[in-house]
């Protein structure tokens, strides 16, 4: 099927699960062909098991995590820097070799989904970054905070792309942003509540001896344990084995991976893939692209606070003004992925979010006007969440089988965390209040992202009409694998 955009980039055989058609695949176990027809009543009512005992749990670990990672910004605006003796640019070099525990450690939490399960692996990060939470609201000096908050990003690291992965061996591939989306949607929950949370414990001041940051932190970890823990019990080890299926459900489940296998691939890791995934161009030119636009997202994230303070307003009131631009940022993420996922484009939707981005940064570039730089931040987060969600749901459900999916999905999301490096550089005290260096990076490499995210829309495009072409001369294999053979079109 064809459209004005060219061959379709819906997979046929993931349209089955709506259409309930009968598809011919390869028994994973056995090698040989098959018909697998599944139920798409039965598919359908274990989807709705996923949603409710694991997508509640993804929220949950990622709105922890993320507050407890970003509520650094807020420490900051009421006493962090001045108490554990901070000067200058030491509060980015924290974030920077944090970042640098985030980029490499990655993948090998993925893989670790991969090998352990999600429950094992993921359960694992969570009591790590737990107890460095906890350890955060002891520091006094510059070292203790560089080595707590790095051990908090080592654990951190693989908690959105093991969510990711698992949700792309669970969920047909029209179907994945939604659910992949509770990344981003966890970092505008806890944006807001961090905001709310944080102004609650600032009135508190000191109390027993421990100043309301520390006090941050260590109510923190109290909610991060127990809500946490009590999540951890909910995760699967696999889609196949879940807890909460029943014996049909699981049955289900087990067809699904035969019918799916060009997506899912052998059950043991195949090294091959490795290298297949290092030499995909789609997976370095989507990573470069992810980069240029994260530097935005980072930064945003970080230092809305320090962004607020330095337009002028007291501190008091930066952590309660972040909240309605939180709010305003998830209704625009919900929407934007759920068109998204309606109409199965991903390039088109993430270059569109480029422009509010690009547009809000330069408002506070270009006048130093509170008002006009608060509302630049409004402006900007109208597309801010959507393009790091769509990327990322773009290269999970694009990149096949779970061994490629596994080495080239965190790749992308390592090269993009570099930004990190780059953000926490980009706002150092001695250039506040307007941030002009900071505001103006991020806005021009989000201009640079828009271009670089149209190349990736070009390459899939143009795999696709090469396949499309193969396939009306009456061509069978192509010679090559995974996502790349001709048992599947690319979604764009």
């Amino acid at each position: 099927m064809e459209g004005k955009d060219g061959p379709s980039s819906v997979d046929d055989k993931s349209q089955y699960a709506i259409e309930g058609v009968v598809d011919t695949t390869r028994d994973e176990s056995e090698g040989t062909s098959q018909l697998i027809y599944i139920d798409p009543e039965k598919e359908a009512a274990a989807f709705r098991k996923f949603d409710k005992y694991v997508l509640p749990v993804s929220v949950i670990f990622q709105v922890l995590s993320s507050l407890d990672r970003n509520n650094l910004g807020n420490a900051r605006v009421f006493g962090f820097d001045e108490e554990i003796g901070l000067t200058g640019g030491q509060f980015g070099n924290i974030n920077t070799l944090s970042s640098v525990c985030t980029i490499l450690l990655e993948m090998p939490w993925v893989l670790a989904v991969r090998k352990f399960g999600a429950k094992a692996a993921l359960g694992t990060a969570f009591l790590l970054w737990s107890a460095s939470t906890l350890g955060t609201a002891f520091i006094h000096n510059y070292a203790q905070a560089i080595v707590v908050r790095m051990i908090l990003n080592a654990a951190e690291a693989g908690l959105a792309q093991g969510f990711a992965y698992l949700f792309s061996t669970i969920y047909p591939r029209e179907l994945a942003g939604k659910r992949i989306m509770t990344t981003n949607l966890a970092q505008t929950i806890s944006g807001a509540f961090g905001g709310l949370f944080a102004y609650a414990v600032q009135t508190m001041g000191t109390r027993r001896g421990l100043s309301a940051w520390r006090w941050l932190f260590i109510v923190e970890f109290c909610i991060t344990i127990f809500v946490g823990g009590i999540g951890w019990i909910f995760l699967p080890k696999s889609a196949e084995s879940a807890w909460f299926l029943n014996a049909e459900e699981k049955e289900t489940m087990r067809l699904k991976k035969i019918r799916d296998f060009h997506l899912r691939g052998q059950k043991k890791f195949e090294k091959k893939w490795i290298r297949l995934a290092l030499t995909d161009p789609f997976v370095w030119m989507l990573g470069i692209a992810f980069f240029t636009s994260s530097v935005a997202i980072n930064g945003f994230g970080v230092f809305l606070p320090t962004i607020i303070q330095g337009l002028g307003f007291a501190s008091l009131k930066v952590n309660y003004m972040t909240i309605p631009v939180y709010v305003l940022g998830t209704i625009t993420l919900v929407t934007v992925v759920w068109l998204s996922d309606k109409y199965k484009r991903r390039g088109v939707f993430i270059i569109g979010c480029c422009v509010p981005v690009a547009v809000g940064y330069l408002v506070c570039v270009g006048t130093a006007n509170r008002g006009a730089g608060y509302a630049g931040m409004f402006i900007l987060v109208l597309g801010l969440y959507p393009i790091s969600t769509l990327a990322v749901t773009w290269i999970a459900t694009n990149l096949s089988p779970d061994s490629k999916r596994a080495i080239g999905m965190p790749l992308a999301y390592s090269i993009a965390n570099i930004s990190a490096v780059v953000s926490s550089q980009l706002y150092p005290s001695q250039q506040g209040p307007r941030y002009v260096q900071g505001n103006a990076v991020s806005a021009g490499l989000t201009v640079v992202a828009a271009f670089l995210y149209g190349s990736c829309w070009l390459l899939l495009r143009h795999r696709n009409a090469k396949k499309a072409k193969m396939i009306a001369e009456g061509a069978t294999t192509n010679g090559l694998e995974g996502d790349q053979s001709l048992d599947s079109m690319y979604i764009l």
